[in-house]
C-alpha cells in the first residue's frame, strides 16, 4: 500500500461540537476511519459534499471522550493531515 498525499483539513468550534471540513471525498472518508480508530467516534453527523468544491464537512461532537484541545492536538499528529483555521 503506498503512502497516502497530505491534505488540508480545516476545523472550525461551533459550541460543544467542531466543523470539520476536509479536502476530498476519499480523504475525508480515510480521516473518519482514523478517527474512528483513535477514539469512540458515536458523534459525528454524516459527512456532506459541498457544490462546486472538493471539500466534505462533517462535525465532532466534544465529550468526555475528546475535547477541542484534544481534537486540534489528534488531527494535527496524523502525519497526512495539514492542519488549518477556518477563516472568520
Amino acid at each position: 500500500m503506498s503512502a497516502m498525499n497530505s491534505f488540508q483539513v480545516w476545523i472550525r468550534p461551533l459550541g460543544n461540537t467542531c466543523r470539520v471540513r476536509v479536502d476530498g471525498v476519499r480523504n475525508a472518508l480515510w480521516l473518519l476511519g482514523r478517527l474512528g480508530h483513535l477514539f469512540v467516534f458515536k458523534t459525528a453527523e454524516p459527512m456532506n459534499e459541498e457544490v462546486d468544491s472538493s471539500c466534505c464537512t462533517f462535525r465532532v461532537e466534544y465529550g468526555s471522550r475528546i475535547s477541542r484541545g484534544g481534537l486540534e492536538r489528534l488531527l494535527g499528529g496524523i502525519p497526512e493531515v495539514v492542519l488549518m483555521t477556518d477563516p472568520a
